[in-house]
């Protein structure tokens, strides 16, 4: 029997939920839908999307008992990254200097005549793919 499925959203942990909010909608462009706490685990959980709600949701899951919050090195993360479509990459990238932001590979195109890309990293240092077609 085959059961229809769709991906809805994709969470990641930050360890300020106000930081993380501003990066996302302030530089990235992102809104918020909606805020809560779960009180079953001490969490807090923000539901953002882009303003068409064209994209995929963003949840960021913020665990109140949680005291230690490091990213491990590149070579040893389970997960890899977000991406995010932006229609212009220098003003982004400008915009993420000027916050002094971590950019990790600056602006290159995978083919001459390709899309260009570049990745950053949000507040808590998760990696962010950033694609201009």
């Amino acid at each position: 029997m085959e059961q229809e499925t769709m991906f809805v959203h994709a969470s990641i942990r930050t360890s300020n939920p106000e930081r993380s909010i501003d990066f996302y909608t302030r530089l990235l462009g992102l809104k918020v839908l909606s805020r809560r706490e779960i009180k079953q685990n001490n969490a807090e959980i923000v539901f953002l999307r882009d303003p068409k709600r064209e994209g995929c949701t963003l949840e960021l899951t913020f665990y109140r008992n949680q005291k230690r919050f490091t990213q491990p090195e590149y070579e040893e993360r389970l997960f890899d990254h977000l991406a995010f479509e932006v229609t212009d990459m220098k003003k982004t990238i400008a915009a993420l200097r000027k916050e002094k932001g971590t950019i990790t590979d600056e602006p290159y195109k995978l083919e001459s005549n390709g899309p260009t890309i570049a990745f950053i990293e949000d507040p808590d240092g998760t990696l962010i793919e950033l694609i201009e077609r």
